[in-house]
């Protein structure tokens, strides 16, 4: 496993997202937790979740305890462990998402999922979504207040411009750790958000980094992929997952880059973890970088 860095903290270079095993069809839970200890056997340390991956409404913070429980439940050292978890969102329980970006919103929920967590201070921090109705300057101020409180150690954005970026950087400084934009094969217009968290010293997390390789959670059980794409034709040549191929792209784009891949199942994420040791050539990535659009 390659390691990449997170503010002062090392991590994995590829890790997991957590939101498959609490959302709509997730696995039971002997599965998820083995996806989990899959993930850690495979000597990912960063797991990213939210306070809002759950599936029915009454159930606000199921990934975080799932994942507390895992974690409990695992044999090994989860000391370098770093579970990065968001807040400022919101699932009612018919399959929609809401926001909330109001400071006393986030500081209670960020103040929750430490207890959830079962930890004295949240490693990773993040905003899940800007909310329209309430000024940036004011959500990331929220942050601010839980830096400074020692309720989060970090603090992330997520689905963010560049000016987003540039006013966040300004409030917190060195306390501002991360970007979580989309970014895959499938889409690819985030490549300003990436360049300018790389100049600025900041990881950035793609967020469902497989579009167009395999199915998100957020497509339902039927949701489309592609093949025959440049992605499979090198794999096939690699005799590689297309997945991997896809992560290994998406980590030699900038060495900010650390891709979260959900799964839910073992076999899902000990595949994808290996393409943190896959290199690939100067030709296949100038054969990827012009390939359309998964």
């Amino acid at each position: 496993m390659q390691y990449r860095t997170i503010a002062d903290t090392t991590v994995s270079a590829i890790g997991l997202g957590a939101m498959p095993l609490s959302i709509e069809h997730r696995p039971d839970e002997t599965r998820a937790v083995a996806t989990l200890h899959a993930a850690l056997d495979a000597g990912v340390t960063l797991i990213d979740t939210a306070d809002s991956y759950h599936w029915h409404a009454d159930e606000t913070g199921h990934n975080e305890l799932l994942i507390a429980r895992a974690l409990a439940r695992y044999g090994g050292d989860t000391s370098r462990v770093l579970v990065a978890t968001k807040g400022g969102r919101g699932r009612p329980g018919d399959g929609g998402w809401t926001v909330d970006g109001r400071p006393e919103h986030l500081r209670r929920a960020a103040e929750a999922s430490a207890r959830r967590l079962a930890v004295d201070a949240i490693g990773l921090y993040q905003l899940h979504k800007p909310d329209p109705s309430v000024p940036w300057a004011e959500s990331v101020g929220a942050l601010r207040e839980l830096l400074d409180a020692g309720t989060i150690r970090a603090a992330g954005i997520s689905n963010v411009t560049t000016a987003q970026i540039l006013e966040a950087h300004a409030v917190l400084g060195d306390g501002l750790a991360s970007v979580q934009n989309q970014y895959s094969p499938a889409v690819r217009d985030g490549e300003a958000e990436l360049q300018l968290s790389t100049r600025l010293g900041l990881a950035f997390l793609p967020w469902s980094p497989l579009g167009g390789i395999s199915r998100s959670s957020l497509d339902g059980p039927s949701g489309p992929t592609s093949a025959g794409t440049a992605f499979h034709r090198v794999a096939d040549d690699r005799g590689v997952s297309p997945q991997q191929i896809a992560l290994a792209w998406l980590l030699a784009r900038s060495p900010a880059v650390i891709p979260v891949p959900g799964a839910g199942r073992p076999a899902s994420i000990a595949d994808s973890a290996k393409a943190a040791d896959l290199e690939l050539t100067a030709e296949e990535l100038a054969r990827l970088d012009a390939a359309p659009p998964a």
